[in-house]
């Protein structure tokens, strides 16, 4: 099990940008691929990108693509999540998660997840 910690939402014009942080404890984060999924108000909770355990690769849900990239650094225990051309959609609790096993695109693939951060972009 690891405890994960996430920081850097806020709030943010649309067309902006913020880099969310995910810092795990213990001393296994590179046996994880890590995730990062998002919850909307009176919405599931839906995934937004994942990166292996190596971090040469990666995935992201099709909304994302060309403007979210996640990265990680093994020796920092972090996981980030670089949000660019932030639309008002993009608006939600955004979660970093632990996977075991794979490289999970569901909420049911992960084993450990934070408490989340807010983002906020406003039109």
């Amino acid at each position: 099990q690891v405890q994960l910690v996430e920081s850097g939402g806020g709030l943010v014009q649309a067309g902006g940008s913020l880099r969310l942080s995910c810092t795990a404890s213990g001393r296994t984060f590179s046996s994880y691929a890590m995730g990062w999924f998002r919850q909307a108000p009176g919405k599931e909770r839906e995934f937004v990108a994942v990166i292996t355990r190596s971090g040469d690769g990666t995935a992201y849900v099709d909304s994302v693509k060309g403007r979210f990239t996640i990265s990680r650094d093994n020796a920092k225990n972090t996981v980030y999540l670089q949000m660019n051309s932030l639309k008002p959609e993009d608006t939600a609790v955004y979660y970093c998660a632990a996977a075991r096993l794979g490289i999970p695109r569901t909420v049911m693939g992960y084993n450990d997840w934070g408490q989340g951060t807010q983002v906020t972009v406003s039109s």
